[in-house]
């Protein structure tokens, strides 16, 4: 299965460009020379993305960023050209649409052109609007209001850069939470921008204390270089651990990116312990109101099976784009908002910041604001 994954995820790139240079060419009325070049500059960014893990590294930060930003964008806009491309296929197979508009025409190539323009000069605005999502919840488990403030999938690196930070630290500190808790993927893929931007330096301007899961970015951009990281910037980090505060236990689960990380069962012995609780169960819940990140938000059943009281994920970033989130959609029992299995509630976060191109069509960036009372 994994195998075939692979093979789906090189294929259908190459289909995809393939669909898109055959159309470009029979649309564009230029010369076979600036055909072949728009066509094989088109491949080439897309085709960049195969190259970043180990080369950005090796650049000036500037270059880098623009090589990053160009790569991971041409992916969505290479998508909604494809998908419009298919919709003159149907309306031609229908007989709606007539063969010279797909052929040697500048009024449909410069519509499509306009219409890309529009489409992702939204999706960029809309991703920088960041979207607060009101939680409240009562439990008998709580003595006192608590404000808790829960982002996920902030993938800082070349992309979102300290400035970027900037602004979420504000934003955040703007709720005066009484705990903020991070559902993993703090990292994009490469820790280099973080330590040359000192952006450890902007998470200690955080007004509450932090605690963190890992995320499968984290695993990406080299594990015991996150831990560090996420060390300096005064992070809690639970990596399979547990943290009691206030009337709050939470517990932090390691990525699924690691296989030998602890089941959750085995957690939940953890927080026993931790509560003075002779057992954590559906029958013999914690004492107090518990909490679980775990970044991906895979078999939610374990958590209704564990009697945890709440779960908080991110991940999915609910596919970014439409029509992906129809494919997150069928992937996860819940890719996107509240849910509930028994007694268990659940919040799956889109996320802060971003993988990719800063384009939101369809989703939304968010965090999350958690008010317990009792």
């Amino acid at each position: 299965m994994k195998m075939l994954g692979m093979i789906l995820f090189m294929l259908l790139p190459l289909i995809g460009i393939t669909y898109l240079g055959w159309h470009i060419w029979c649309l564009l009325p230029l010369r076979w020379f600036w055909r072949v070049l728009l066509i094989v500059l088109m491949a080439g960014s897309f085709l960049l993305m195969f190259f970043m893990r180990g080369g950005l590294d090796r650049m000036p930060m500037s270059l880098a960023t623009v090589v990053y930003e160009v790569s991971t964008s041409s992916i969505f806009v290479m998508l909604y050209m494809v998908l419009a491309f298919l919709v003159l296929d149907l309306g031609r197979i229908v007989r709606l649409v007539p063969r010279h508009i797909v052929y040697d025409n500048w009024w449909t190539a410069g519509t499509i052109a306009l219409l890309m323009v529009v489409v992702f000069v939204y999706g960029n605005k809309h991703y920088y609007h960041k979207y607060r999502q009101q939680l409240t919840i009562q439990s008998a488990k709580v003595t006192k209001p608590l404000r808790l403030v829960m982002v996920s999938d902030l993938h800082l690196g070349y992309h979102n850069r300290r400035d970027e930070l900037y602004r979420w630290v504000d934003i955040i500190n703007q709720e005066k939470p009484d705990l903020i808790l991070i559902a993993g993927d703090i990292i994009d893929m490469s820790i280099r921008p973080l330590k040359e931007e000192k952006m450890f330096e902007e998470f200690q301007r955080l007004s509450a204390p932090v605690y963190a899961c890992l995320g499968n970015h984290e695993y990406y951009s080299g594990e015991p270089e996150a831990q560090r990281f996420i060390y300096d910037a005064g992070i809690h980090l639970l990596q399979d651990e547990t943290a009691t505060v206030d009337d709050l236990c939470i517990i932090g689960r390691d990525d699924r990116t690691n296989q030998r990380r602890l089941p959750l069962d085995k957690l939940m012995q953890k927080v026993s312990a931790t509560t003075h609780h002779p057992s954590s169960t559906p029958h013999h819940p914690s004492p107090k109101f518990t909490i679980l990140l775990d970044h991906q938000p895979y078999h939610l059943e374990k958590a209704e099976q564990a009697g945890i009281d709440f779960q908080f994920s991110g991940h999915t970033h609910y596919g970014q784009v439409w029509p992906i989130s129809w494919i997150t959609d069928a992937i996860y029992e819940c890719a996107f908002g509240s849910h509930q299995r028994g007694n268990t509630r659940y919040y799956i976060s889109s996320g802060l910041g971003i993988w990719g191109g800063k384009f939101r069509i369809g989703t939304r960036s968010e965090y999350v604001v958690m008010d317990i009372k009792p």
